[in-house]
C-alpha cells in the first residue's frame, strides 16, 4: 500500500511542475502532503493535474466533501477560479463538471439522497458551508479499507468486515465456504449466492469498534 501511495504522490508532484505557477507550488505540495496516505484524495489530485478541467495554470487549494454514500464520495476540488465536482471511490474517479453549474445526473441525485436538481443546486450555491474533506486515516466514521460509513455495509471482500456467522474476519474465516458448501469461490454466480446468504443472515455494518489499528488490506474474493 505504501508503494502505491508513493507512486501516486510522485506522479502528482511531477505534474505540479507543469500545472502550478512557481509561486504557488509550495502550497500545492502541502496539500499533497496532507493527503499523503489518502487514496481518494490522491486519486482526485492525480486526475486534476493530469487532466486539467480548464486553465493550465490552476491548482487545488483544498478538497471539500459534498456527500458520501456506501463508499462513494462526491468531492469538490477548490481552485482560485472554480470548484470542480468529482465522483471518487475505490473503483475509480469521474469528473462531473463545475460546481457553479449545480448539475448532477438524476441517478446520482437519487443515490446521494437529493430530492431534486433544485435542492442540489441550492447546496452548490452555499459552497462555502461544505466541510473540508478530512484524510480518511483520521476519520473513524469511515472504514479505512472500503470506505463504507458507520452503519453502512462493507464492500464485499473488505478485510474489515465481520463475519455474521462466527464473528471473525470474514475474508479469513471458512464460513463463506461452509455456507456455500464449496472448497473455493470460482464463479460470479457463487459470489452472488454468497451475497444473498449474507443478506439473509444479516450483514454486520461498519462501526468504529471494527477499525483496526494497523490495516492490512488482506485479500478480496478472487475468482480462481
Amino acid at each position: 500500500m505504501q508503494e502505491e501511495f508513493a507512486e501516486k504522490r510522485a506522479t502528482i508532484l511531477q505534474a505540479l511542475e507543469y500545472a502550478v505557477p512557481e509561486a504557488d507550488r509550495a502550497a500545492a505540495e502541502d496539500l499533497v502532503d496532507l493527503y499523503h496516505e489518502d487514496r481518494l484524495a490522491l486519486t482526485l489530485l492525480g486526475e486534476f493535474y493530469t487532466c486539467l478541467p480548464e486553465a493550465k495554470e490552476e491548482w487545488v487549494r483544498e478538497i471539500r466533501m459534498l456527500n458520501r454514500h456506501r463508499g462513494v464520495f462526491l468531492l469538490v476540488a477548490v481552485t482560485s477560479l472554480q470548484k470542480y465536482l468529482y465522483l471518487v471511490s475505490s473503483e475509480g474517479i469521474e469528473f462531473h463538471g463545475s460546481m457553479a453549474e449545480g448539475y448532477l445526473a438524476s441517478e446520482l441525485l437519487d443515490f446521494f439522497g437529493y430530492e431534486s436538481t433544485a435542492a442540489f443546486s441550492a447546496i452548490c450555491a452555499a459552497a462555502d458551508d461544505i466541510p473540508v474533506y478530512e484524510p480518511l486515516q483520521l476519520d473513524e466514521d469511515i472504514c479505512p479499507a472500503c470506505h463504507a460509513g458507520s452503519g453502512e455495509s462493507h464492500e464485499l471482500g473488505c478485510p474489515v468486515e465481520v463475519c455474521p456467522w462466527c464473528g471473525g474476519q470474514f475474508i479469513a474465516c471458512n464460513c463463506r465456504f461452509e455456507q456455500l458448501g464449496l472448497d473455493g469461490i470460482t464463479t460470479e454466480d457463487e459470489v452472488l449466492r454468497l451475497e444473498m446468504l449474507l443478506e439473509q443472515r444479516g450483514r454486520i455494518p461498519y462501526s468504529i469498534e471494527q477499525r483496526p489499528r494497523y490495516l492490512d488490506e488482506g485479500s478480496v474474493i478472487i475468482l480462481e
